[in-house]
């Protein structure tokens, strides 16, 4: 898949914060917000465990972060993340109006990583198809093949995984 430019670093940095998640004892995902310049407006990481909060993924985190935006100037904004967007993520990031999202590992491929681990109940569903179902076009570009991005899941979810 070929990469717009800027891509990579900010995908790389959206791993960063899905080791610090995971480090400090929450599932292993991380998101940013950046503007149509590349600069970084916003970081999020998972707080599921932390906080106590099942909604408290790495995009919604960073979403709620950028909520004081107007959506039509969102639009113009990018979100990179560490994993696809999970269904209610991918509906955040809708409802927030942000117009491109980034990602590196798929969610297909997280759930052959996860399996039938009750911490991530994975549902099957691409996030393109959530954003197919809205009435406002959001730009996917993924998922880029980062070994790091697959490396920060390794172990979490089952041994040897």
């Amino acid at each position: 898949m070929p990469t717009t430019d800027g891509d990579i670093p900010l995908l790389v940095r959206a791993i960063e914060l899905a080791a610090q998640a995971r480090a400090r004892g929450d599932h292993p995902f991380g998101a940013l917000v950046a503007a149509p310049d590349g600069s970084v407006v916003a970081e999020g990481r998972n707080s599921v465990d932390t906080d106590r909060d099942p909604t408290g993924h790495a995009e919604t985190n960073v979403v709620r972060a950028v909520g004081h935006l107007d959506p039509a100037e969102l639009s113009a904004f990018t979100l990179y993340t560490s994993t696809e967007p999970c269904a209610m993520c991918a509906g955040a990031i809708y409802w927030a109006g942000i117009g491109t999202v980034v990602y590196a590992l798929g969610e297909d491929e997280l759930r052959s990583m996860t399996g039938d681990d009750p911490a991530n109940p994975t549902l099957a569903m691409p996030c393109r198809q959530v954003f197919e179902a809205g009435t406002r076009s959001i730009t996917v570009r993924g998922p880029y093949p980062l070994d790091a991005a697959r490396e920060v899941h390794a172990g979490f979810w089952h041994p040897g995984s």
